[in-house]
C-alpha cells in the first residue's frame, strides 16, 4: 500500500491537466514544472575533454524540443 500512495504523490492533478488542456498558461508552466527533471535527464549528454575528463551536459535544443513537443501534446489531448 505505500507504494500506491507514493506514486500518486507524484501525478499531476486532473483539473491542471484540464486547464492546460484548454490553455491555461499557469497550468502549463506546472506541467512543464513537473517534467522538468525528467526532461533533464533525457537530454543529458556526456562529452570528454581534451585530457580525458569526462563531462555531463544538458543538450538545450533537445531539451526545448522536448518541451515544445509536451506542450503540443497538451494542448491536442482532449478532456471529455
Amino acid at each position: 500500500m505505500m507504494n500506491t500512495v507514493r506514486k500518486s504523490k507524484n501525478l499531476l492533478p486532473f483539473p491542471v491537466i484540464s486547464a492546460a488542456a484548454n490553455g491555461d498558461t499557469e497550468a502549463m508552466c506546472a506541467i512543464l514544472k513537473h517534467y522538468e527533471g525528467y526532461i533533464a535527464k533525457l537530454c543529458t549528454r556526456t562529452m570528454k575533454d581534451d585530457a580525458g575528463n569526462t563531462h555531463f551536459y544538458v543538450d538545450e535544443e533537445m531539451r526545448n524540443r522536448l518541451q515544445v513537443r509536451l506542450i503540443t501534446r497538451t494542448l491536442a489531448f482532449r478532456v471529455s
